[in-house]
């Protein structure tokens, strides 16, 4: 399966400090087996995913690519588990004009 990284979760991952990276980077490579914690997220966050890697998570999309119909996982957000959820939110509210 095609796994489709974000500017703001490779801007992240590089930030981290090198054992956290390497733990994300590890997470990141084994989508493509949809391997990992992953769990349906609910509520205003419903059709998205959450990849949990420790304190650190990775808001997720599923998508069918039209050319090939061909399933692929976008990675669109990452933060620390305190936050993530809250900012992405407001970000998503955002980006649907709510």
């Amino acid at each position: 399966m095609k796994v489709n990284i974000s500017e703001q979760v490779r801007r992240f991952v590089l930030c981290l400090a090198p054992e956290p990276r390497k733990r994300l980077r590890q997470a990141l490579r084994l989508l493509e087996d949809e391997k990992g914690d992953i769990k349906a997220l609910e509520h205003e966050l419903q059709g998205f995913f959450r990849l949990r890697v420790r304190s650190y998570r990775v808001i997720l999309a599923y998508r069918e690519e039209q050319s090939t119909g061909t399933i692929e996982i976008d990675c669109l957000f990452c933060e620390r588990r305190s936050i993530v959820y809250e900012v992405f939110t407001a970000m998503n509210s955002t980006l649907r004009g709510r």
